[in-house]
Parts: structure tokens; C-alpha cells; sequence
């Protein structure tokens, strides 16, 4: 069995692992650790993996079921791998602001896995940022606030925050409907048992009970403080590289900086479940 190195990439998130062939099964105690490794550090890298699609799927499918994306057609014949892609004349790029994955479906993705076909001479990086450490570096009675709040997340937000993702028509479904759920502040992880924040400026619109103007200056402060340098990591991509994070526990933003170049790479999200809440303490 190939021997896996893992080094950390940043203090809070992120760890690149090497010594894995992805292109062949992996033994069922190796598949283990790599899971264990995912789950500890919120967002793993594993570069040179040459992948074809069907492969791709078969990894994917080793971590969880591959669902279809709401908004964006899959790749004829995989509908379950979507082309995220920026061209040479575009200036918009794919999801560019922080988020976290679709917060407005009732059930959003545990994971996504993002695979570099093809990357732009410079730039084109994705930060990704841990909301566990977000939520565990907050005083303990903001913890508990957030504990007791729920956040309305909904999908006509993310038409406006102006992303290749949700404005490119002719790359989505015709089925344009809107998207809206409920989901708690604070989020209780359910392989890791830890907290994290659990909303994003591209979907939340307000807290639940409260009006949109009500919640802004709270929202505010979280969704600067959820960015914060020290809970974050840095992703340089390469053709073949592969990242895997969790969607229950990260944040992540691709930055817009290569213009004039083009970047093109193939997605899997997985299936989820409605996030759960944490009991708020005393």
C-alpha cells in the first residue's frame, strides 16, 4: 500500500497530501485515513492526480453520493461533474465572493471536490477559510447568541452577488426557481462533534425573526471576522490538482486576478443533510 505524507498548509486549515495514486482503488484502511485527514484539517490538496472522468466519479463516490448542481448543467454524458471555467475575454468569474456551498438548499453538500484540467499562467488561487476556528475564537457570549440564532439563506442573494456561477445563462438549467431555507448560526459537525459558523455573504440574507436591516450590522462583523487571515489557507492550482473540502465546516473564495487568461476546472458536490443545530449552553 503507497505510503500518504500529509503537511499542513496553514495553522487553522488545510493539508496537502502526497504518495496517493487516485486513479486506482484505495484499500479500505487507507480510505480511512484520508477521510480522518479530510475531516481534521477541513480541506485536503492532492496534486498530480491525472484523472478521467469516470474515475473522478468513482473517487467522488468513495466519500459520498455526487449530486447534480442546481443551477449549472453537468458535462454530457456526467451530469454530476459540472465545468467551472472563466474564459480569455471574461471578466466574471465562477462563484467569486466567499461562501459556502448552496446554504439555501434544505440540504446542503457535505463536500465538493475541484479538479484543475486547465489553470492560467499566474493567479487563479482559492483561499479557503475554517469556520470552526471562526466560531471558537469569538468571545463566549457571542458564542452563545449565535448559538440560539437561525440564518435565512436563499438563492436570489447569490443572483446579485454578481458570480460567473449563477448569471452565465447559457451555461444554466432553465428551471430558474428560487431557493430558500433555514439553517442554525452555529452548526454542530456530525463526524467531528465541533461547532462552526454557518453562514456566508452570498446567501444570508437575514437572521430568522429579525428583518434584513435588523441583522446587517451583526452580519457584518461576522462575515469580516469569518475571513480573518489567521483561520485561513492558500491554494495554488496546477493541472491535476485536486482539492476536497468540507463543506460543513469551510469557506472558500477563488480569487479573480488572472484576466486575459483561462482557467478551467471539473466539480462534484456530495449529497448532504439539514445541518444541525447545537444545544445553546447557559
Amino acid at each position: 500500500m503507497p505510503t500518504m505524507q500529509v503537511r499542513r498548509l496553514a495553522g487553522a486549515v488545510g493539508a496537502e497530501v502526497t504518495g496517493l495514486d487516485l486513479r486506482r482503488p484505495m484499500a479500505a484502511a487507507q480510505a480511512a485515513e484520508l477521510r480522518r485527514v479530510w475531516l481534521e484539517h477541513g480541506v485536503i490538496v492532492l496534486p498530480g492526480q491525472v484523472l478521467g472522468n469516470d474515475e473522478f466519479m468513482a473517487l467522488a463516490a468513495s466519500f459520498g453520493t455526487p449530486v447534480e448542481y442546481p443551477f449549472v448543467k453537468g458535462l454530457d454524458g456526467w451530469p454530476h461533474i459540472i465545468e467551472v471555467k472563466k474564459l480569455e475575454h471574461e471578466r466574471v468569474n465562477f462563484g467569486g465572493v466567499w461562501h459556502s456551498d448552496t446554504a439555501y438548499l434544505e440540504c446542503p453538500p457535505t463536500a465538493t471536490l475541484l479538479l484543475a484540467r486547465e489553470v492560467p499562467p499566474h493567479g487563479g488561487d482559492t483561499l479557503f477559510a475554517s469556520q470552526t476556528a471562526a466560531f471558537e475564537a469569538l468571545s463566549g457570549g457571542m458564542q452563545r447568541l449565535l448559538e440560539g440564532l437561525r440564518c435565512v439563506n436563499s438563492s436570489v442573494k447569490a443572483d446579485t452577488s454578481r458570480t460567473r456561477e449563477d448569471r452565465i445563462a447559457d451555461a444554466g438549467r432553465e428551471d430558474r426557481r428560487v431557493y430558500e431555507a433555514e439553517h442554525p448560526a452555529v452548526r454542530l459537525h456530525p463526524e467531528t462533534g465541533r461547532r462552526a459558523l454557518y453562514m456566508n455573504v452570498a446567501h444570508t440574507v437575514r437572521f430568522a425573526g429579525l428583518t434584513e436591516e435588523e441583522s446587517a450590522p451583526l452580519l457584518q462583523y461576522l462575515h469580516a471576522h469569518q475571513k480573518k487571515e489567521e483561520f485561513t489557507c492558500r491554494v495554488r492550482w496546477a493541472p491535476g490538482t485536486l482539492a476536497l473540502w468540507d463543506n460543513r465546516s469551510t469557506q472558500h473564495y477563488p480569487i479573480n486576478d488572472y484576466h486575459g487568461f483561462r482557467r478551467v476546472m471539473h466539480r462534484i458536490t456530495l449529497a448532504g443533510d439539514v445541518p444541525a443545530a447545537v444545544q445553546p449552553r447557559a
